[in-house]
């Protein structure tokens, strides 16, 4: 089987996930404003790799327009955030963004990177903003992402590692 991944990088974090993700699987990859459904005609496999966005996956209305091309394909999602993995929180983004035409498709998840001097003028305030409002809480009762959040004020972090890819290297051998 030959496939590929279609991914949409904010910041970097993806886009280095994609680039372990086909030298291990010899996929092809594409940047999803580069992408046109006919192009993935010839592919058994698609995968979807886009970071995490206020509970949004990047990259995923392509995939909800484009979901009745692809009947034909297995399909999977990677997505990249900046949290560490927490299974409450995962189910939440994965409900939120996967019903109807892609209720059965599988999502992994790989942690980000956090870097404050790369981010955009408007990601760099949502930010500061949501480090405000998280503050006013007491710290132990942070979710796992507000004690990320507030760990990482003011500091460049990279918290990629290539081990986030196994689930997803599974199922991608159980494919085959």
């Amino acid at each position: 089987m030959n496939g590929i991944v279609l991914y949409q990088s904010k910041y970097g974090a993806t886009k280095k996930y994609v680039d372990w993700l086909t030298e291990a699987t010899k996929f092809s990859c594409l940047e999803i404003k580069k992408a046109d459904i006919k192009d993935l005609a010839k592919y058994d496999i698609v995968i979807l790799a886009g970071g995490i966005y206020a509970s949004g996956i990047a990259g995923l209305a392509f995939l909800k327009k484009h979901i009745m091309q692809l009947e034909n394909k297995r399909i999977a999602v990677f997505c990249v955030g900046a949290s560490p993995f927490d299974e409450q929180a995962f189910k939440q983004v994965y409900e939120h963004n996967f019903s109807g035409n892609l209720s059965n498709i599988p999502c992994f998840y790989g942690r980000g990177a956090w870097n404050e001097e790369k981010m955009s003028f408007a990601d760099r305030t949502m930010c500061k903003m949501l480090q405000k409002m998280v503050a006013k809480k007491d710290p132990t009762t942070y979710e796992p992402w507000e004690k990320a959040l507030m760990c990482a004020v003011g500091q460049s972090c990279d918290w990629t590692d290539k081990k986030y890819l196994n689930a997803l290297l599974d199922w991608i051998k159980s494919e085959l």
